[in-house]
């Protein structure tokens, strides 16, 4: 076995490996490691995401005399309409997909929602169990508003959870 090659890693390249390991598959967070500083900085597309993490990671942290700083850079992703829906429904499975889709009359985001119906108790009387049923795409338009380069529609599968 050779020795020359076998190197000590310090415990701030070890922590930034933790990092790297657990964030690995994230294709919203990539890491830059400044060993001259040291830094560890961790750039996130997602503004939600960056808040989390910039609130359950620590500001910097000691390894002996050596302070490791951790800096949380989100995107500088605008917060378009399109964009808070994207990031407020990330893992709602009511959502199919959000599609950008260039026509004839200009780009359209269309926000497609899983092929179900939603229920909510409303004191209906015409229902026998007080509720009101319709689809998300309706759902969407009353709570978020219409937008004119913003589409509502549902999908043409079933919903799968």
């Amino acid at each position: 076995m050779e020795t020359e090659n076998l190197t000590l890693s310090s415990p701030w390249m070890e922590y930034y490996r933790k990092l790297e390991a657990m964030f690995q598959y994230d294709e919203d967070v990539h890491l830059v490691m400044d060993n001259d500083q040291p830094e560890i900085k961790i750039m996130v597309d997602n503004p939600v995401k960056a808040e989390a993490l910039a609130k359950l990671l620590p500001v910097d942290k000691e390894f002996g005399n050596v302070t490791l700083a951790i800096t949380v850079v989100p995107s500088n992703a605008e917060a378009t309409k399109l964009n808070l829906l994207k990031w407020a429904f990330s893992g709602n499975p009511v959502i199919s997909y959000i599609q950008d889709s260039d026509t004839p009359f200009g780009c359209f985001h269309y926000v497609v929602f899983s092929k179900e119906v939603a229920q909510y108790f409303n004191d209906n009387m015409r229902d026998i169990n007080g509720n009101t049923s319709t689809l998300y795409e309706n759902l969407a338009r009353d709570l978020f508003g219409v937008d004119p380069d913003i589409c509502y529609c549902t999908d043409t599968v079933d919903f799968e959870e």
